[in-house]
This record gives C-alpha cells, structure tokens and sequence, in this order.
C-alpha cells in the first residue's frame, strides 16, 4: 500500500470509528489511534517509567523464558502484532536464531515509521535472520507466512486488556482461523493487583501518559476535517472500574465542546465535566484466561508469571497437528 492510499485508509477507518463511538454513551474511540509515530514514541517513554510495571514485568519473564517458549512451540518464525520497536522481542529473536536455522521474524504494526526503523535494525542486528515488516492494524490480520505449525504468534505488552469482551472473543476467533494446527499463540496478559497501583501505572507522576493520551486529539485533527476540537479543552485521566476489574483512561472536557466533523458531516458535543473513554486495559485472572483461550480452540500449553506475580505469558497450541484432526 502506498503513503498515499494508506492516508486514505488510515481516515476512513478513523472516520468510521468517530461514528461509531462518539455519539455513544459513553462516547468513546479505540486505542489503536494513539500509534502514529509520536504515540509510539511516547509509549516506549511509557514503559520506562517507575510507575509502569508490565513492561519490566514481562521483560522479566521473557529475559529467562524465550528458550523454553521457542522450544515449546518448535517455532522457526515469529509473527508479532502491534510489534513497535520491538525491543522486548529481542529475546525471543535471540532464542530462535540460536538455533541455527532459517528464521523468519515478520513483524505487524500501524506505524509505519516506527515499524520500518526496528526492522532496519533488526537486519544488521540479525543477519541471518528474515525480516518481513507489515505495515497493518492487527484487526486485520494479512495472511501469515512461515510453514504452517512451526508459527509462533505473539500479541505482547498486555494488549489483549484493551478488548470489550465481544471484541476479545472476536479477536481470539480471528487469531484462530489465522493459524494452523500446529501453531502457538504467545498471550500476554496483565494480571489483577492493588487498584492505587493500576491507577498510578495509568497516571504517571512526569505527565508522559497524560502526553500520550491528548496526542489522540492531534491524531484526529490531523487526519480527518474538524473544527473546534483542541487538546487546550481536554485533560487525562485514569479510573478503576472494580466491577469490570479494568483501568479505563479518559479525557474529561474542562470547557464545553463543540466539534464539526465536516468529513463526515456531523456536529460532535461534550459537556464541561463529561469524558471521551480513549482505552479499556482489563486485568485478568489467569485461571479464568486459560479457560477462555480454550473456549477459542486453542489449548494451553504453559504460563509464566514475573516474581511478584504482576505479569502473565501464556503459550497456547492450536489443536490438530499431532493428533490426526484437519
């Protein structure tokens, strides 16, 4: 796809979303729009921060578990969705091209920019190893490469928390019919905890991820026709949902707001003190999560969790291969 047809794409799924969610109550827009370039940029600052347990806690994790994941899983390529930098994956790229066989790393993510420069590195830091970057939003899954049942998919950083229920059952189904038997699904997972340290992951003391979040409002403006929408009107924040057992961020409007959405012809209110909900991250328990990936054909091979038990990787097989079923 070109810079210019991917523009295209890029506003009418942004304009489809505004449709479909701020007229909603309450009025909200899916977490894939943060990841343009300084989104992405932004969240890498994210996970460095003192506040922001999961990506130290999957680091750990995958720091002393990537050679029994690749071994488990017999993978000889490694398929990544929402990829970034890709800098935790690392150690899964370690464990696979150790093995000195022809290795594929095929990475997905919406920002082309981002995804181009880590593929780069990859390939002077690899040699030897395949890199097949995908420029694509992960809700559309491009058809993977690779010899079926030697893929290894994985879906890192907790971003499987970012799903409504029906969304994550639909996501699960579609990562399912993408596979083959024999495959793996490498699931990240965040895991329930002290809600003051959930909200403070989500509401950091240096002000990155309020950053982060205001950048959606720069995101909207740039790519589709509005008027009288700025950030100046919006402020972050982060809450705990105790009956959902998920952090919901926000922009609370701080003066009323009147947006003219001229490309798609429709006029866009929030009242002072009213919030647009930019991200849902579920926490789970993770007996109940194996449950799930079961529900979905896939069945559970192990997890792991960090020491403080903050953080899950599960690898999940896709049925059929071994035992005889198409």
């Amino acid at each position: 796809m070109s810079a210019a047809e991917l523009e295209v794409s890029n506003r009418t799924e942004l304009e489809a979303d505004l449709r479909a969610g701020l007229w909603s109550d309450p009025a909200t827009l899916p977490p894939r729009w943060f990841y343009d370039e300084r989104g992405s940029r932004l969240f890498d600052e994210i996970t460095t921060l003192p506040e922001y347990y999961p990506t130290r806690a999957e680091q750990e994790i995958l720091t002393h578990r990537s050679g029994e994941i690749i071994a488990l899983s017999a993978a000889r390529s490694l398929h990544e969705l929402g990829a970034g930098t890709a800098t935790k994956t690392r150690e899964l790229l370690d464990a696979l091209t150790a093995q000195g066989r022809p290795a594929l790393y095929a990475p997905l993510d919406i920002s082309k920019e981002v995804l181009l420069e880590a593929a780069d590195r990859l390939r002077t830091d690899y040699p030897a190893l395949n890199v097949e970057p995908a420029v694509a939003d992960f809700h559309h899954l491009p058809p993977l490469s690779g010899e079926p049942g030697e893929r290894l998919l994985v879906f890192l950083g907790g971003t499987i928390g970012n799903f409504e229920e029906d969304e994550r059952s639909g996501f699960l189904d579609m990562v399912h019919a993408a596979l083959a038997p024999g495959d793996h699904l490498l699931l990240g997972a965040d895991l329930v905890k002290d809600p003051d340290r959930l909200v403070a992951a989500y509401d950091d003391g240096a002000g990155v991820t309020a950053r982060f979040n205001l950048n959606l409002v720069d995101v909207i403006t740039r790519t589709t026709p509005v008027t009288g929408l700025s950030r100046d009107d919006l402020v972050h924040e982060a809450a705990w949902d105790d009956r959902a057992s998920r952090i919901e961020m926000r922009l609370r409007a701080v003066r009323d707001i009147t947006a003219d959405f001229t490309g798609i012809g429709r006029t866009w209110r929030l009242a002072k003190g009213e919030h647009l909900r930019t991200e849902i991250s579920r926490k789970f328990d993770l007996g109940l999560l194996r449950d799930e990936l079961t529900e979905h054909g896939f069945e559970p091979v192990t997890s792991w969790t960090d020491a403080a038990d903050d953080f899950s990787l599960t690898l999940a097989r896709v049925a059929g291969r071994d035992d005889g079923t198409p």
